[in-house]
């Protein structure tokens, strides 16, 4: 592309963000309203009571809700930084600053050789799909790191390995970055940064790890797919209930501990799933630790008990990632990424009543939404394993020609 079609193309872009972005930030400050639940009340009341806490010098000993790793009390904590504004104001704007951070991150990497522009228009696109909740949690503070990290990649595994670290400490998901990391550099130094920031919270603030407890009760979240068995059975006489537990809607009653211990069980295979891909994949590109990091949040993503819409936010931002490397296989899962995102926004806010609910308007939308996650999840397996793994050692996939790739010196 020339200079000036290039300038072009980065206008366009920029002026889509700013447009879509001026839009979620007047839906946020309540100058129009979102139609559904309001999105913004768990950061004036849920965060705003942590901050009370946290500020005080310790985590919400007694509060269950309070599911989050230690490092998560620093953007619960970060409106202090503009002490002119309403609590919730500073962090809605704090969010919007980790949203110019990705762009500016996607932007930057779609600009160097064998990069495309791509990436950053998925990011620009996807996040307001999902409506006003992305500016509502700090689940996008947290992609902006696990962005940052992907982008180190293999020209700065030691930085990729901190950022993935911090990124755990925040929200866990990130951890699972480091799937297709082939550099030593970088395992080593997401242990010395775990362990030293770990250590750190430890000591400076009690009930740093309580957080590991609070969800050992846990139902089944009603968005979740194995929600799917209750939302159906109830048409056919389930006696269950939909009860507000440890912070979401979840369905509590007969055979839910079947449903989440099965939920608990997949959640198993596909880590064998990804530990036999690690152990086989002989063929590794620059682009193939993004891949992974997609397929793997997918698959954790699928099988959890609990699919809430900010977590389309994490697979948006990782499959933006993917779209910057112009040979990354990724391409249709991210758009079933981005499908999923439109119709997440659809089933909440939006929809939400039709879902607690489970008429059959709710249940369409959910199958449809988590449908599209699971063929997203089995796309990317597939073809992650089918462009790393040498044709003889491909049993869990029929064997299919795959390009050669070039190695990455570990």
């Amino acid at each position: 592309m020339d200079t000036k079609g290039a300038g072009r193309s980065l206008a366009w872009l920029l002026g889509t963000w700013v447009v879509t972005r001026a839009v979620l930030l007047l839906f946020v400050f309540r100058v129009y309203t979102f139609p559904g639940p309001d999105v913004t009340s768990d950061v004036s009341v849920i965060y705003r009571g942590w901050y009370e806490v946290l500020r005080q010098g310790t985590f919400p000993l007694d509060d269950v809700t309070w599911q989050y790793p230690p490092a998560a009390a620093l953007p619960v904590l970060s409106p202090a930084v503009l002490p002119f504004l309403s609590y919730a104001h500073a962090f809605y704007l704090l969010a919007c600053l980790a949203d110019v951070v990705v762009l500016a991150l996607l932007v930057y990497a779609g600009r160097r050789p064998g990069r495309s522009p791509r990436g950053a228009w998925a990011w620009v696109a996807g996040v307001p799909l999902l409506g006003p909740t992305v500016y509502a949690r700090y689940d996008v503070m947290v992609t902006a790191v696990a962005v940052a990290a992907l982008l180190a990649g293999a020209r700065r595994p030691r930085v990729m390995g901190a950022l993935t670290a911090f990124g755990a400490l925040l929200k866990v998901w990130p951890a699972l970055l480091l799937v297709g990391a082939v550099r030593r550099r970088a395992w080593g130094a997401a242990a010395v940064t775990a362990a030293g920031l770990a250590l750190l919270f430890a000591v400076s603030m009690p009930g740093a790890f309580a957080f590991l407890t609070f969800q050992r009760d846990r139902g089944t979240e009603v968005e979740s797919l194995g929600a799917l068995v209750f939302h159906v059975a109830r048409h056919f006489g389930w006696q269950g209930e939909v009860l507000l537990n440890y912070g979401s809607i979840e369905f509590l009653g007969p055979h839910v501990d079947e449903v989440s211990t099965a939920a608990l069980a997949l959640t198993g295979v596909v880590f064998g799933w990804l530990l036999l891909w690690r152990l086989r994949a002989a063929r590794f590109a620059p682009h193939t630790v993004t891949d992974a990091a997609l397929t793997a949040v997918l698959l954790f993503t699928v099988t959890s008990r609990v699919i809430s819409p900010q977590y389309l936010v994490w697979l948006v931002g990782l499959a933006a990632v993917c779209l910057t490397h112009r040979a990354s296989r990724m391409g249709p899962p991210a758009l079933l990424v981005l499908l999923a995102s439109l119709v997440t926004v659809l089933e909440f806010p939006l929809g939400f009543s039709h879902v607690v609910m489970s008429d059959w308007y709710g249940v369409t939308l959910l199958a449809v939404r988590n449908g599209l996650l699971v063929a997203a999840t089995v796309l990317a397996a597939r073809r992650l394993w089918r462009a790393t793994v040498p044709p003889s050692a491909q049993t869990p996939f029929p064997p299919q020609a795959t390009r050669t790739e070039t190695p990455v010196s570990s």
